[in-house]
């Protein structure tokens, strides 16, 4: 992992260091899976049959990592009780691949501005009804939020490589 420390944020930029660790990598984990999925919609590879509606084509799915990573910061901040972050809705499923890039930087501006003032003993200190009913803490679905792009990125990058 190369680190441009220039462009993180100071290791005193928040009040718990581990939420600085997890808007880190959550940003690479979404810089990442937009490489990968430019690369699997210039494959010409399917995605699976299924009934998820976010697998209904390459732009629906890219459409639902974006969502997702607003839904979990709104999420968070409405969990702790903190203003809504405000980030804007996720560009129409059109225009979604187009302005991907400039999403990320506002979506990445507001995930580092949202959680600077929460402090570590908000992290596990209870559990909240994730949107799906699942109780999750505050770190949990800080986590979660990690992991979903990562989860994307692997399974197109093994569609790619099986040339499914």
């Amino acid at each position: 992992m190369n680190l441009d420390l220039a462009k993180l944020p100071s290791p005193d930029a928040y009040a718990y260091r581990g939420i600085r660790a997890i808007v880190v990598l959550h940003e690479r984990a979404l810089r990442d899976f937009l490489e990968v999925w430019r690369r699997f919609d210039a494959s010409g590879v399917a995605l699976p049959e299924t009934h998820d509606s976010s697998y209904l084509g390459n732009r629906h799915l890219l459409e639902h990592v974006l969502e997702a990573a607003e839904s979990y910061l709104t999420w968070v901040c409405r969990q702790l009780e903190l203003p809504d972050p405000g980030v804007r809705e996720v560009p129409m499923l059109n225009e979604v691949a187009e302005q991907a890039d400039d999403y990320l930087e506002h979506l990445f501006d507001h995930w580092r501005k949202a959680l600077v003032s929460v402090p570590e003993s908000k992290m596990e200190d209870r559990t909240y009804p994730a949107n799906w009913g699942t109780p999750m803490t505050i770190e949990a679905m800080l986590e979660h939020a990690v992991m979903h792009p990562i989860r994307h990125s692997f399974q197109l990058e093994e569609l790619i490589a099986r040339g499914a």
